[in-house]
């Protein structure tokens, strides 16, 4: 895993500087791979997850293409 790293420009406000640093954050879904490594999960239960992510996915999808 990678730290995101942000170089304050000459003349930069703290708070643009934030900003820059939450985006790249998010950009690099830092986040959400911290998420995923709080805790254990047994495969078979990684794999209910996946599967239950994927039904939710196509259920909007076919939602959308209905509309």
């Amino acid at each position: 895993m990678s730290l995101a790293e942000v170089r304050i420009q000459e003349g930069e406000t703290l708070e643009n500087l934030l900003r820059r640093f939450k985006r790249k954050v998010q950009q690099e879904d830092i986040i959400k791979e911290v998420k995923k490594h709080s805790f254990y999960l047994k495969p078979g239960e990684k794999k209910r997850v996946k599967q239950a992510l994927a039904r939710k996915r196509n259920r909007k999808k076919s939602r959308r293409d209905f509309e």
